[in-house]
């Protein structure tokens, strides 16, 4: 058996995965602290001052805390490795892929993730993901996904940079309550949200989409690849992910993904129940015209594209109907004349991130209706 090509288990790095469910996200954690503070402790991080410093620069509050300074010092520092050309050609390729990139990302990544324990349970218990907030959060999750892939988004004032950085500070204000309240079991789970998590999560939006989109016969070029694992790196950096963590091909990070596999616990009900959560959400969205029928064909497509990706097994392990992958094929046809033909040319690519877009918005107003599309609210 082996996962992207890789065949055998490195007991060191086993070892380091193992140690890391147990490291949390100190940058993000000493923010939290701060924002924990007393009301009339001078060093407590308001929300508002959080926000002010996220949008318009932490030198613009002269009484900024000292936490709060120093977790902006940090996110701020470019490391040397970026590269700015690299990492946009890295968003032209990532927003290319079109509707096949939301597939694989729900399909394989998303979904196929919760056979495994852990994260699936504390979406259930943050509320994340369940009854009538399912679309929701896919929604948050798919606006965040979105902005880093548009032009400019990582620079400093792009929208990508800011709703990185806003996802980190959640995260850490997760871990923090998860953390203390007694509710997660930390000796089993490791924290609730952990180093290894959060890189094993990264490892879903860059390697497995790629390994999902060839599977759905969408060429890959090395030099996309390339550039896409380095736009994850940055983004995977920017959210706090250890630097030993990162990497820069697609084969150092199949190798990784793999033993993250090996160390996962088995499915949970809580995995079963965010799959049919996401499964029979299709059929509330408001697809306009035949909304009913379009919302019943959408939920069959998307069992028929996960028997495809997960088996018959991992279908009965999250508690989903078997479906034929009769959805394949024209997904696969017209990717192969999209990244075989379309593709070749300045001008077909300009057409295919065109079509990315509007796919993207699309997916966004689904998920939205006439609401405003963000990402989570902060709560201390």
């Amino acid at each position: 058996m082996y996962f992207g090509k890789v065949r055998e288990v490195d007991n060191d790095l086993l070892d380091r995965i193992g140690r890391r469910m147990y490291a949390r996200d100190e940058v993000g954690a000493a923010l939290v602290r701060a924002m924990r503070l007393d009301r009339d402790d001078p060093e407590r991080v308001t929300m508002r001052q959080f926000h002010q410093a996220l949008e318009h620069g932490v030198d613009t509050l002269p009484d900024a805390p000292e936490a709060l300074r120093t977790f902006f010092a940090h996110v701020e520092q470019v490391p040397d490795w970026v590269d700015w050309d690299l990492l946009e050609k890295g968003a032209r390729a990532f927003r290319r892929m079109g509707r096949t990139r939301n597939d694989v990302l729900l399909q394989l990544a998303l979904i196929g993730g919760y056979r495994f324990g852990g994260p699936p349970d504390l979406l259930v218990e943050t509320g994340g993901l369940t009854g009538a907030t399912a679309m929701r959060r896919l929604g948050e999750t798919q606006k965040w996904g979105t902005a880093v892939g548009e032009p400019g988004a990582m620079r400093r004032d792009g929208d990508g940079f800011k709703l990185t950085v806003h996802v980190r500070a959640m995260h850490a204000l997760v871990n923090h309550q998860f953390e203390t309240n007694g509710r997660w079991d930390v000796a089993h789970w490791g924290l609730p949200i952990n180093q290894t998590d959060q890189a094993g999560t990264l490892g879903l939006f860059n390697g497995t989409l790629l390994i999902g989109a060839r599977a759905l016969g969408y060429f890959v070029t090395r030099e996309e690849s390339l550039a896409i694992m380095h736009m994850w790196k940055y983004v995977g950096w920017l959210m706090g992910v250890d630097d030993d963590f990162l990497f820069d091909t697609e084969r150092e990070q199949h190798r990784f993904n793999y033993h993250v596999v090996l160390v996962q616990d088995d499915v949970t009900p809580a995995g079963a129940a965010l799959s049919r959560a996401l499964v029979d959400g299709q059929r509330t969205l408001d697809y306009g015209k035949l909304s009913g029928l379009i919302g019943r064909y959408e939920r069959l497509r998307l069992l028929s594209m996960l028997r495809y990706f997960l088996g018959t097994k991992g279908l009965k392990d999250l508690g989903l109907p078997a479906v034929p992958p009769v959805a394949v094929a024209p997904v696969v046809v017209t990717n192969i004349v999209k990244s075989k033909l379309i593709k070749r040319t300045a001008e077909g690519r300009r057409f295919l991130e065109y079509l990315g877009d509007r796919a993207a918005r699309r997916e966004l107003k689904l998920k939205f209706g006439g609401d405003r599309a963000d990402v989570g609210k902060l709560e201390v």
